[in-house]
């Protein structure tokens, strides 16, 4: 009797090693691929969406993106070109379309000098407060003029005043493929404060990966850059295109005031500085 109950015992016991041995021959038979057992380990993270706006990059490296607006002027825009060549810097020009079609031959000399150009709008209103319609009259307007001069169409946009809600940016992405470019250094040289103000402002808010916004069509503007070029230099920094910084790195998002609100800003096509602790002034007029 005592035999029959041991044999009893032992049964589930003989019946959890034979389980764990049919367990070891069907792994052996059909091994977890690495990739399985790693997807399982670490789910693949969502995939993110390319960025369609900037006011800096992140990068690696003194790289910066000196940027003009508003041109081309006649006088001012081929002075700032000699300049650029003695120095052998490549900026970004973004120009009013009016101006354009008035001057195609400075937007063909910049372009053949390495420098980028983008679309600035055709006659600089503030597309935060206008309809769908009229921003994409302003914007296919000068894309023409742009395409007209130099044979093919922008890349880079930037709203005048800075005014632009997140909804324009997209479907202005999703229309004519256009990243939106802002700042994240602003001189204010359109007040014009004078050249050292200028260059001081420049040099002192500059960081690697800054996009700095300027207008090539105040006299003062150009006579800072000089000594704004030196100063950058010496401190290391290396001038490039947006498109050549935006290549080199992640995008910084810019500060956005709400989901469909036009961007306050200071001056034309001057983003907020980036403090989200502190509201953004409300806009001026441009002079």
């Amino acid at each position: 009797m005592k035999l029959r109950f041991y044999g009893l015992r032992r049964l589930p016991l003989f019946a959890g090693l034979f389980t764990l041995s049919l367990a070891g021959c069907l792994t052996a038979q059909n091994p977890a691929s690495p990739s399985a057992a790693s997807a399982a380990a670490s789910p693949s993270p969502a995939a993110v969406e390319p960025a369609i706006s900037y006011s800096a990059v992140h990068v690696n490296g003194p790289f910066i993106a000196m940027t003009f607006d508003d041109g081309p002027s006649e006088k001012l825009t081929p002075e700032l070109l000699d300049l650029l060549a003695r120095q052998h810097i490549h900026a970004t020009f973004f120009v009013i379309g009016q101006n354009a079609v008035t001057h195609p031959e400075i937007l063909q000399r910049a372009a053949r000098e390495g420098h980028e150009i983008g679309n600035h709008s055709w006659s600089h209103p503030a597309f935060g407060k206008m309809s769908d319609e009229r921003v994409r009259t302003e914007l296919q307007k000068t894309d023409d003029a742009i395409r007209a001069a130099l044979g093919k169409r922008p890349v880079l946009m930037r709203p005048p005043y800075g005014s632009i809600t997140l909804r324009q940016k997209k479907w202005i992405n999703a229309e004519f493929g256009y990243r939106t470019i802002l700042w994240d250094v602003d001189p204010l040289d359109w007040k014009r404060p004078g050249p050292s103000v200028v260059m001081n402002r420049i040099v002192k808010g500059t960081r690697p990966g800054s996009i700095i916004l300027s207008h090539d069509i105040h006299p003062g503007t150009i006579k800072a850059m000089p000594e704004t070029f030196d100063q950058l230099e010496a401190k290391g920094f290396k001038f490039v295109t947006v498109s050549e910084l935006i290549a080199m790195g992640k995008p910084m998002a810019p500060q956005e005031t709400g989901s469909e609100g036009p961007t306050p800003l200071s001056s034309p096509g001057a983003s907020p500085v980036i403090m989200p602790s502190v509201a953004p002034t409300p806009a001026a007029t441009n002079p």
